[in-house]
């Protein structure tokens, strides 16, 4: 995950700063090191790439609708984020889960449009290729804590509220986790795959651990003032949503919003500091006129 909204977050004065972090599982240098043995360290890195890429996607969207990425775990199998996304719709969830495999999935189809175009790059990037297309694959699994079991559970929740949806996941959860453990006893008669053995461990811990998730951005402006920043006006009507105007945001702009009513009158004007501090307790679906008593 990656435009992180700077690697940390600058707080009210008094407060300790909070860092974006990087935890690395004993597991995943083990992983690492397995494959350093068998000569396919390479391979290896490529896979880590290409996962990381993946949560990029999630950021990407993560961003868009107002929330930040506060840890990345490193994991054998791949990787996960954690934060807080209470108050986010399931639908925009869903989104948010899919945003890591479109982006794996484009990288790919991208890489195969390159060998069309220039065909002596292939030696060089199929590797990269074929580990997006099998991160975006793998990734819609009907398991946690692949993204397709977030889709699976916010699409039960949504149809037979959450209490079924958590039955339906650890059910699901179970099954692939039993099914990939026994693929692996399988390979011990035929060719030995530790990575199925990984996996089976990567789902069920994910069955019964904590559900990955996101956390609110909170921003700090007064470093890009203090380097001098162009200006980006945009006009809006109170009943625009607060997600919709964090959309306007804009790396190295300092954002100014004039609020109209429905009639096309002036209400008032929001800088971006005052957009920020809306976002401290504000619900993303709401309109902006809701707020506009603290400003107007």
């Amino acid at each position: 995950m990656f435009k992180l909204f700077s690697a940390k977050k600058r707080e009210k004065k008094g407060e300790k700063k909070e860092r974006f972090t990087v935890f690395v599982h004993p597991l995943f240098l083990l992983f690492g090191v397995w494959f350093y043995v068998r000569g396919q360290i390479f391979l290896f890195f490529t896979y880590t790439a290409a996962a990381v890429l993946h949560e990029f996607g999630h950021a990407m969207y993560a961003a868009k609708i107002g929330c930040r990425l506060n840890r990345l775990s490193l994991l054998p199998c791949g990787a996960i984020v954690s934060g807080d996304i209470d108050g986010i719709s399931l639908s925009d969830e869903i989104r948010l889960a899919l945003a890591g495999p479109f982006l794996n999935a484009v990288c790919a189809v991208g890489f195969v449009a390159l060998w069309w175009l220039y065909p002596d790059a292939y030696p060089f990037t199929d590797m990269a290729a074929y580990a997006c297309a099998a991160l975006a694959a793998v990734n819609l699994l009907p398991a946690y804590p692949l993204d397709g079991g977030r889709v699976v559970y916010c699409i039960a929740a949504k149809r037979g509220g959450e209490k079924i949806a958590r039955r339906l996941m650890i059910a699901l959860g179970i099954l692939f986790c039993g099914a990939f453990f026994g693929l692996f006893l399988w390979s011990a008669f035929v060719r030995l795959n530790v990575t199925l053995l990984f996996f089976a461990l990567f789902i069920g811990a994910g069955t019964f651990g904590n559900k990955p998730q996101y956390q609110k951005i909170r921003y700090d402006c007064a470093e890009e003032l203090r380097r001098g920043a162009e200006i980006k006006k945009v006009a809006v009507r109170k009943d625009c949503t607060v997600k919709k105007l964090i959309s306007y945001l804009e790396r190295g702009k300092y954002l100014e919003i004039t609020v109209f009513d429905e009639e096309g009158e002036f209400v008032c004007e929001i800088t971006q500091s005052e957009l920020y501090a809306v976002l401290e307790k504000a619900n993303i679906y709401r309109p902006i006129a809701d707020y506009l008593k603290d400003f107007c």
